[in-house]
């Protein structure tokens, strides 16, 4: 169940990027993060008017208050590193977040995951980072050998490092609700915080808003099924099985890239990285 759920959340994903790519260009990638943010906030209520309020257990709110910190940080510092480094570095040094996690969420929440899972975790994380080595023409080594030159990647690295906290507080924050109230609650945090930022960055942005109103509207909404399905998944294994699983977004990007834009060849110079995050995820669930 908790796979389905997570490859539900990868499609949902590559969904959710699609229309964050036109408003990016649209508009810039402040508004972006707090359209992001802010218009998920309808679909998760109206999800948890649907399914019940809960009661709130101790912390809920702390933790939406940590989340909406580390989420803002995070996405702002991964914002900045694509703008100031290319995108398959950035997206391959980002991907050490996963194994950040595999080792925070064991120290600060017992999560221990089996010899399978572990195994799992990191050839997923080795996956992708092959694919996106490939895809780019480079060394293994280059993304790490950039974080002592290039400022753009140690942007990337923070980013990597709050990414973790950011997933472990979620889903803290939903295990003292449920799903839904934990979903708003932890992007009510987040757009609090991230609102101020917009409008001193993107005050001149905020008039056209209306303008991409259906942008915006479905941005919302596969950011909300995103978040939704990751949840759920949360509470049924392990968050960083859910993540490595998740990885799985850029074969279906890829997949994207060749119904709709002619992308063969590059998909078939990243088979090696594709295959080793397939065996990855079977790894996995044959963990749980």
């Amino acid at each position: 169940m908790w796979v389905a759920l997570a490859l539900a959340a990868a499609l949902f994903q590559v969904l959710r990027n699609t229309v964050m790519k036109r408003l990016g260009h649209a508009l810039d990638e402040y508004i972006n993060v707090w359209g992001r943010f802010t218009f998920l906030l309808p679909w998760a209520l109206v999800t948890a008017a649907v399914t019940g309020w809960p009661t709130l257990k101790s912390g809920f709110y702390a933790w939406c208050l940590a989340f909406g910190v580390c989420q803002t940080l995070s996405t702002l510092a991964l914002s900045k590193a694509l703008k100031l480094a290319d995108i398959s570095l950035v997206t391959a040094l980002w991907k050490v977040g996963l194994l950040i996690l595999l080792g925070m969420a064991w120290v600060t929440i017992g999560e221990h995951p089996s010899a399978l899972g572990v195994a799992g975790v990191l050839l997923s994380a080795a996956g992708v980072y092959l694919l996106n080595v490939t895809r780019a023409h480079i060394s293994p080594w280059e993304p790490l050998r950039v974080l002592v030159t290039d400022r753009g990647h140690r942007y990337t690295l923070l980013a990597a490092l709050l990414y973790a906290p950011s997933v472990i507080t979620i889903k803290q924050a939903i295990l003292a609700s449920n799903t839904a109230a934990g979903t708003f609650g932890t992007y009510l945090a987040a757009s609090l915080i991230m609102t101020p930022v917009a409008l001193t960055t993107s005050a001149r942005h905020f008039p056209a808003v209306p303008r991409y109103w259906k942008e915006f509207v479905a941005l919302g909404l596969f950011a909300a099924l995103t978040t939704l399905s990751q949840g759920k998944a949360y509470t049924l294994t392990l968050s960083s099985y859910v993540e490595a699983v998740k990885q799985i977004e850029i074969l279906f990007a890829m997949g994207v890239g060749v119904l709709f834009f002619g992308e063969a060849e590059r998909v078939r110079e990243s088979a090696l990285g594709a295959l080793v995050m397939l065996a990855g995820m079977v790894l996995l669930a044959l963990a749980s």
